[in-house]
């Protein structure tokens, strides 16, 4: 199957931020049992701290956020984009 296209956003945000939001449809297989293959991040360029949610394999789900890295549970589009966006608040301080 050829990836599909369901979200995605690149912004740069008060002149610091980089955000980059994508989610594919890619069809369900062994590395990606979802049938989705995502990658969002933000990126403050002075600091150089970072969010970021994705699900590459063999990881499969989990977040980045700076050094850190730690596994999270993909329940769909909708909720993804939710945790992200309260990830960034929480930790970069920026309401997306």
């Amino acid at each position: 199957m050829k990836a599909k296209v369901r979200f995605f956003l690149k912004n740069f945000l008060h002149g610091r931020y980089v955000v980059e939001l994508s989610i594919h449809e890619i069809g369900k297989s062994s590395k990606y049992p979802d049938g989705i293959k995502y990658g969002l991040i933000c990126k403050d360029l002075k600091s150089g701290e970072f969010v970021l949610l994705d699900n590459h394999h063999p990881k499969g789900p989990h977040v980045h956020v700076n050094d850190q890295e730690f596994s999270y549970t993909y329940v769909d589009d909708e909720k993804l984009i939710e945790d992200f966006e309260k990830l960034v608040l929480k930790k970069l301080g920026v309401k997306l």
